[in-house]
C-alpha cells in the first residue's frame, strides 16, 4: 500500500481521529469537507481542501492534483430522525455523493476504498447479537442509504475491481485521549454528548426517547465504541485490501450493550453530577436494541478494542466536553 490517501469527510468527529492515526502511521492524508458538520481546527498540519461529494468538479480537481493510493469516506448525513422527515437530503448526500466519489477514483485509476456503514443497515434485531449475515431490513432513510451504498460497494467490486471495506458502526463515542478532538455537532444528536451537555448545564436535561421498550428496563439498548478503536480498525484496512478482492463487510462494536437509563448511570459516575433527564416519546426509526458480534472484525484485520469499558468511553468524551477546543460550545 502507498502513502497518500484521501480523507472525505476528515474535519468531521470521526474523519480528524482517522487523519490523526493517519499521520502516526506514516500516511499521508489529504482532507476533503465541505464543513457543514466538520470543523477546520479539528484538521491537524495536513492539507485540507474545501469541496462537496455533490461537486464534480471539486472532486476532479483533488484528484488531479494528487496521486492517491486510497480513499476514505466519513462524509455522509449521519442523523436517523432526520432521515425520516428529509429523505431526499439523505439519498442525494449518501448515495449521490458517495456514486460521484467512486467515479472521480475510478477516472484516476485508484482502487481501494473504506466506507463508513451503519448498523442501521439490520432493522430490528432477530438475535442477541447481530452478525454480519444477520438480515437487512433497515427501518429508516439513514441505513436504507448505507445499504444501497453497501450494494453499490459489491457491483462496483465484480465490474470494476474496486477493493473495499466495508465498517457497520454501532455506536461511536468517546474522544481522543488527548483532549484535543472530540464530537462538537450541531445539532447535537448522540446519547453520550447530549448527557454531557446536560451535566454541564448546556442543555435544560437529557431526552430519553422512549421508555416502553423490549429492554432489561425499557429504554434502547446500544453497542458503544471508541471512536479511537474505529480509526485503528480503519487504519487495518488498508493492508486488508492489498490481499482481498472485492468487498468485505465488517461490524464495528463491542459485543456488550448498555441501555441509555445504564449510560446516563455511568455518566453520573464519572462525572461525580446528578444529570436531570426526561422521557419522551419513541423516536421514529429507533429500534430497541442494536448490539454487534465483531468476532470477524477482530480474527481477520487483528482488531481489538483498546478502550471497551463504558465508563473510560465517557471519561474522554468528559475531558473533551469540559475544554472544547472548537465547535458550537468552545
Amino acid at each position: 500500500m502507498g502513502k497518500k490517501i484521501l480523507v472525505c469527510g476528515g474535519a468531521g468527529y470521526i474523519g480528524s481521529q482517522m487523519v490523526r492515526q493517519l499521520v502516526e502511521g506514516g500516511y499521508e492524508p489529504v482532507v476533503f469537507d465541505n464543513l457543514s458538520q466538520g470543523h477546520a481546527e479539528a484538521v491537524p498540519d495536513v492539507p485540507l481542501v474545501r469541496g462537496d461529494l455533490l461537486d464534480e468538479a471539486a472532486l476532479a480537481d483533488v484528484f488531479a492534483a494528487h496521486d492517491f493510493d486510497a480513499v476514505y469516506h466519513f462524509a455522509a448525513l449521519i442523523a436517523v430522525g432526520e432521515s425520516v422527515v428529509a429523505p431526499d437530503l439523505y439519498y442525494r448526500n449518501n448515495v449521490v455523493g458517495a456514486l460521484n466519489l467512486l467515479d472521480a477514483m475510478r477516472r484516476a485509476s485508484v482502487d481501494r476504498f473504506v466506507f463508513s456503514s451503519t448498523a442501521a443497515v439490520y432493522g430490528n434485531p432477530l438475535t442477541d447479537l447481530i452478525a454480519e449475515d444477520h438480515p437487512q431490513n433497515p427501518i429508516n432513510p439513514y441505513g436504507a442509504s448505507k445499504r444501497m451504498m453497501e450494494q453499490v460497494l459489491a457491483d462496483y467490486g465484480k465490474a470494476f475491481g474496486i477493493r473495499s471495506v466495508v465498517f457497520r458502526y454501532f455506536n461511536a463515542a468517546g474522544a481522543d485521549p488527548s483532549g484535543e478532538i472530540g464530537e462538537a455537532h450541531d445539532p447535537e444528536t448522540h446519547l453520550v454528548p447530549n448527557i454531557l451537555l446536560a451535566a454541564l448545564g448546556q442543555r435544560d436535561g437529557l431526552d430519553i426517547f422512549g421508555d416502553d421498550y423490549d429492554t432489561r428496563d425499557g429504554t434502547c439498548i446500544r453497542d458503544y465504541i471508541h471512536v479511537h478503536d474505529i480509526a485503528s480498525a480503519h487504519l487495518a484496512a488498508l493492508d486488508y485490501m492489498d490481499r482481498h478482492d472485492g468487498s468485505n463487510v465488517f461490524n464495528l462494536g463491542n459485543g456488550g450493550g448498555f441501555s441509555n437509563r445504564e449510560v446516563l448511570d455511568a455518566a453520573e459516575r464519572v462525572t461525580g453530577r446528578k444529570i436531570p433527564y426526561r422521557i419522551g416519546p419513541r423516536r421514529e426509526g429507533d429500534a430497541g436494541i442494536l448490539v454487534a458480534d465483531s468476532k470477524k472484525a477482530k480474527s481477520e484485520l487483528g482488531w481489538t478494542p483498546a478502550y471497551p469499558e463504558i465508563e473510560t468511553i465517557i471519561e474522554s468524551a468528559w475531558k473533551w466536553h469540559q475544554a472544547p477546543k472548537y465547535g458550537p460550545f468552545a
